[in-house]
């Protein structure tokens, strides 16, 4: 109980409360649905997404920019090396393409120093980078992407192989494929991305692996898993759950922990913060704060291992001078502070104030039918059954089924995703497959998250 009132508290004064050094990269845990560090602590997954950030940014822009989500407990950034805004074509920040030639595949080393620059910048704020190679369209072009496509199974391996030699020992590094595509039906595009995986994975130094994901569009049943989930090189599943609110993305993350061999699995694009519902504002408006949190709880209460936020000005750091994609609401510097930015450490450090390896989703807590997504309650508790909690989305009374826990009287504590602050309930529980829970407030934006312990 101490130890939950603390983190809660140096997380309201500090912004988060489990700052550590990076010396090594991140490990799965043993039981195969956790990360950790190369300490074996406890690693929650709080990544923001800067997808253009080596592209758009020089380095006194990332460093206000890493400074901001430091200090908001951001602890993973996804960003892009050969990025989708015509990053091939289009010069950086500084005014370097990647490719002296790209017809002999001849490497700017201006261009790469950069990147080498903001990745050790990241570390030295500890935060690790989530490098994406290249952006999906340089394999296959859509309305999503200028391209220019110079991904076979060759070129990929030696571009693979290149750059996993160029940060093999980079400790804050995690490798991304991907890069918002799905494998094309009777298509090579499964044989390049393990081509590409293959070269990175030869780069590596044995006593020093990076994990490596994969980032897809949106796909049903799972993510990354629909492609690659038997292949070793495959560290963790990832999803993208899409631009549209109240989907049921909880499903997706059930779906990859039910998979053999087990891995862990993170919503690596949900939907962006101020992003046009459904790509339609003229219609459904803008997505706001709580359909963001809805998505964060609904994951990890599912049993993900972490999750990734994003916003629609900051992915593309959208400014003045910049071409808008999918019209962004104001220049990104502006967009740094917008609600659940704030709001992601509190899911974090209640996380990781109570057993975290042990933790399981169970919905069996829940004796309610659920059929209307959008009052989706979810449950989670340890393995032992000592604590339990349950995230009610619109504050909506609900019976629960406390059967699974272990204990005949729970105390019980309301915590409040948009401020992190917990208060007591006034009453305790007794063990039984019926007991009514009405949270203090009701209605769209009233999120609750209701911890029980147990009181013998």
């Amino acid at each position: 109980m101490q130890k939950f009132n603390l983190i809660l508290f140096f997380s309201l004064v500090c912004g988060s409360a489990f700052s550590q050094q990076i010396k090594g990269p991140l490990v799965i845990h043993a039981g195969n649905k956790y990360l950790m560090t190369s300490a074996g602590e406890p690693f929650f997954w709080m990544a923001d997404t800067a997808w253009e950030l080596f592209h758009r940014c020089d380095a006194e822009e990332t460093a206000f920019y890493l400074d901001k989500r430091k200090s908001q407990g951001f602890n993973v950034v996804q960003a892009v090396v050969l990025s989708e805004l015509d990053g091939i074509n289009e010069p950086n920040a500084n005014g370097d393409k990647p490719f002296l030639s790209l017809e002999k595949w001849e490497y700017n080393e201006a261009y790469f120093s950069h990147v080498d620059k903001v990745i050790q910048m990241a570390l030295e704020r500890d935060i690790y980078i989530a490098l994406l190679p290249t952006w999906g369209d340089k394999l296959f072009e859509d309305s999503w992407g200028l391209g220019p496509e110079i991904f076979t199974t060759k070129t990929a391996y030696s571009y693979g192989k290149w750059i996993g030699n160029r940060y093999k020992d980079q400790p804050n590094v995690i490798w991304v494929l991907g890069g918002d595509r799905n494998p094309r039906e009777n298509s090579e595009d499964v044989k390049v991305w393990n081509e590409m995986a293959r070269g990175i994975v030869e780069s590596q130094n044995p006593a020093y692996l990076q994990l490596i994901t994969f980032h897809p569009q949106p796909a049903s049943p799972g993510g990354s898993s629909n492609w690659f989930h038997g292949e070793k090189w495959l560290s963790f599943n990832m999803h993208q759950t899409g631009h549209c609110p109240d989907q049921p993305t909880y499903k997706k993350i059930s779906h990859d922990l039910s998979l053999s061999p087990a891995k862990p699995t993170i919503d690596g694009e949900p939907m962006y913060e101020e992003h046009p519902k459904c790509f339609n504002s003229k219609e459904f408006g803008y997505s706001e704060a709580t359909d963001i949190r809805k998505i964060m709880y609904w994951n990890v209460f599912a049993g993900a291992a972490g999750q990734t936020y994003g916003c629609h000005a900051v992915w593309q750091m959208y400014d003045l001078d910049k071409t808008p994609v999918n019209a962004p609401l104001k220049p990104w510097k502006l967009s740094l502070d917008l609600e659940v930015a704030n709001q992601m450490k509190h899911l974090k450090n209640l996380m990781l104030s109570q057993e975290y390896f042990s933790r399981i989703s169970d919905q069996t807590l829940i004796t309610d039918s659920q059929e209307d997504d959008e009052f989706y309650v979810a449950a989670t508790r340890d393995e032992s059954g000592n604590f339990a909690m349950f995230y009610f989305p619109t504050g909506r009374k609900t019976n629960l089924n406390l059967t699974a826990l272990d204990g005949e009287k729970f105390t019980g504590k309301w915590f409040d995703p948009r401020t992190g602050v917990s208060f007591p309930m006034e009453v305790s529980f007794s063990n039984g497959p019926n007991v009514s829970i009405t949270p203090p407030t009701e209605g769209r934006g009233n999120d609750w998250v209701l911890i029980l312990e147990s009181g013998d």
